[in-house]
């Protein structure tokens, strides 16, 4: 054999175990996640957190529930008996937030790190206020107030803005979800919908605006929905996701061009404006746990229906692949497992 059909020859199994080597690499950002598993009267749980294929165990409180990142990756947010915490990825480094009688719940870390908005409510199935607190606590401020309920908050990209759902008397006693806005300084509210006997809720930003489900929010046989989006002001609203079968928002992908949504018991995926919507993977029955992208929009970590139960994987976008994050766990012991209903996947650079 020649030296130039040696080299030739190498340099094609080269190129040849290049993409295998990258598909079997593990992910080097940590997807956290919550669970509680039942085995007759004992209850175990906490955060768990799945990182280059292995499963660790972040907390040992089965009442936390509801993690997120802050932008940076370094510190998780997460609701705790009715209480704001947060923790290093590494479960080190714990910290109490909030405290009080109110239950506090859904903490979402604003876009430059240094504080929280979330929900406040007097009763566990009353209505809630936003508010916002420092990352490493204090500085509690009431974002919004009144008898309306305000949940589901989201940050524009800037963090300027904060998107929200807030339940609005209509006529004959009838409530509604509607959209509103509102600046962190608690300055500049603004209603962005206004239509009677139909909900607008779970709204995400993305690069025109903004985007979200309407339809029935009220769980139960008569929910349904459909995925809609506006620009910022509550202008030029457009069908994205119509038809048979109900499309609930999951995520928009970091660079605010593709939504992730949940229908007929699968992920699907759209880009945003144009094109047709694509199923991802099925989703376990009854499943209520998100789906979220990763940093570079490329991938989505979700729990999804696999040999019977629910287990924890990466979805490649473009391909549909998926690919355990990590193998030989199993998600459900004892009587009974709950997962999430929040995952979040590290933010990396």
């Amino acid at each position: 054999m020649s030296h130039r059909t040696l080299i030739s020859a190498l340099l094609a199994l080269i190129a040849f175990a290049v993409p295998a080597a990258a598909q079997a690499a593990p992910n080097s950002a940590a997807v956290v996640f919550s669970k509680v598993t039942t085995n007759g009267e004992e209850v175990k749980g906490g955060l768990y957190a799945v990182r280059d294929g292995r499963l660790n165990q972040l907390t040992e409180n089965p009442t936390d529930t509801e993690p997120g990142f802050s932008p940076d990756g370094r510190t998780i947010a997460f609701a705790r008996d009715g209480d704001l915490f947060s923790i290093r990825p590494d479960g080190s480094g714990q910290r109490q937030l909030t405290s009080g009688a109110g239950i506090d719940s859904v903490p979402v870390v604003a876009p430059n790190g240094k504080y929280v908005v979330f929900e406040r409510r007097a009763t566990a199935d009353g209505p809630a206020d936003l508010y916002t607190v420092g990352i490493s606590g204090g500085g509690l401020k009431a974002l919004t107030g009144g008898v309306e309920g305000d949940r589901e908050a989201a940050f524009s990209p800037d963090g300027k803005v904060i998107v929200f759902v807030r339940a609005t008397a209509g006529s004959g006693g009838a409530v509604n979800d509607d959209l509103y806005s509102i600046r962190p300084s608690a300055t500049g509210l603004a209603r962005l919908t206004t239509t009677g006997g139909v909900d607008e809720f779970a709204p995400r930003y993305f690069a025109g605006g903004i985007l979200y489900s309407r339809g029935e929010s009220t769980p139960g046989p008569a929910a349904y929905a459909d995925v809609y989006t506006m620009r910022r002001d509550g202008s030029r609203v457009k069908p994205q996701v119509a038809g048979v079968g109900s499309a609930y928002v999951e995520d928009v992908s970091p660079d605010g061009h593709t939504v992730a949504f949940r229908r007929d018991q699968g992920l699907w995926v759209k880009t945003i404006g144009k094109g047709k919507a694509r199923r991802l993977s099925a989703l376990p029955d009854g499943s209520e746990t998100s789906s979220v992208f990763s940093s570079n929009g490329k991938r989505i970590a979700a729990f999804v229906a696999l040999e019977n139960e629910q287990t924890l994987v990466s979805i490649d976008v473009a391909s549909g692949r998926e690919s355990r994050l990590a193998d030989a766990v199993h998600y459900s012991e004892g009587d009974g497992t709950t997962i999430g209903p929040v995952i979040d996947w590290q933010p990396t650079r």
